[in-house]
């Protein structure tokens, strides 16, 4: 994750995203560097628009939230209703256990 936050950063200071610049950020950050995961993390974001993947996954949160209280509201909805089953459910019992005593 820390290879992606150094890749975040540099372009973020308006720099070029490259092997070089992560390198030197995860350096500075005290963090041992593999190469190999550098390269491949370069690798992965040749023709990527970083802002463009930002945007995206900033409007995704929101997204979810929305629909977090619609969800929300049809689980309020429906707890009366299982409340007042097992409402009937006990009084069922107890009339079967007076049948029992007659």
């Amino acid at each position: 994750m820390e290879y992606i936050y150094a890749a975040l950063l540099v372009h973020s200071a308006g720099n070029t995203v490259d092997e070089e610049s992560v390198k030197a950020v995860l350096s500075a950050a005290g963090i041992a560097v593999d190469d190999s995961r550098v390269k491949a993390l370069i690798a992965a974001l040749e023709g990527v628009d970083i802002e463009e993947a930002i945007s995206k996954a900033a409007a995704a949160p929101v997204a979810v939230a929305a629909a977090a209280p619609a969800a929300a509201e049809a689980a309020a909805e429906s707890a009366p209703a299982e409340e007042e089953n097992k409402e009937e459910e006990e009084e069922n019992a107890m009339a079967g256990l007076g049948a029992l005593f007659g």
